[in-house]
């Protein structure tokens, strides 16, 4: 028997707290990968150790939840959970200004008509023009309303994609539900060229938004606005199936 399954053995038969500190120095390292990509959303706005601290809550939760006798791999499970936990108390703190708030859906309100109107993506020119603020404006809001933008692949595998996070749920079930992620990837296949690839870039090849920029060519904002494009229309889809 390998040494991580041994300790699952004696931690989950005998509710060890000795194993249970092992595991938790074992995968410690998963907090820091997950808390560094978290860090690139909501650096400036919370520091890195608070991320890793609600982190650390979230690995705990997964090593008194997890069952290793149900053929899930740990590493995937923990860091489900680990970001669920962190997601949910970024939430509590609220820390989006509400003069904020009103900019970003202005923002994304007017990108709405102006697709619509022309057909076509628009520029933050297009959008500094109609609502006649300078385009560096337009810029630094869209950067902010992605860094505040909460919702991501996780959560709407989570939450089916309509209601706050809530990590009661138990990833480990939903991770189970085989169908619910085919549909997933089936959605994320029917969408613009664009769109489909800032979504496989982001989360499956894990580029920011400026590696991402250099790849097809593309500012950062104008990535940023694509992925909020996407993950939108991903969570209208998803609605739809609950």
């Amino acid at each position: 028997m390998m040494l991580k399954d041994k300790m699952w053995k004696d931690y989950h038969e005998y509710s060890d707290i000795h194993m249970k500190n092992k595991l938790i120095e074992e995968y410690a390292y998963i907090i820091k990968i997950v808390a560094s990509r978290m860090y690139n959303y909501y650096g400036g706005k919370v520091e890195f150790d608070d991320l890793m601290g609600f982190g650390a809550l979230g690995l705990i939760d997964a090593i008194d939840k997890f069952d290793p006798y149900r053929g899930a791999k740990f590493e995937t499970y923990a860091q489900l959970r680990i970001r669920g936990t962190i997601i949910d108390n970024l939430r509590k703190l609220d820390w989006v200004p509400r003069a904020l708030r009103a900019k970003s859906k202005l923002i994304e309100r007017t990108i709405y008509n102006l697709e619509n109107k022309l057909h076509r993506d628009v520029t933050s020119e297009e959008i500094s023009k109609e609502l006649n603020i300078p385009v560096k404006e337009v810029e630094v809001i869209l950067k902010e309303i992605n860094s505040f933008n909460i919702t991501s692949l996780d959560e709407i595998i989570l939450n089916n994609g309509e209601q706050p996070l809530d990590i009661s749920d138990d990833p480990q079930n939903i991770m189970e539900e085989s169908e619910y992620i085919e549909t997933l990837t089936d959605i994320i296949l029917e969408l613009p060229e664009k769109e489909k690839m800032v979504i496989t870039l982001y989360y499956y090849e894990e580029l920011n938004y400026k590696e991402i920029g250099k790849v097809i060519d593309l500012s950062e904002s104008r990535i940023s606005q694509i992925h909020s494009k996407a993950i939108k229309k991903l969570k209208n889809q998803l609605s739809k199936l609950i």
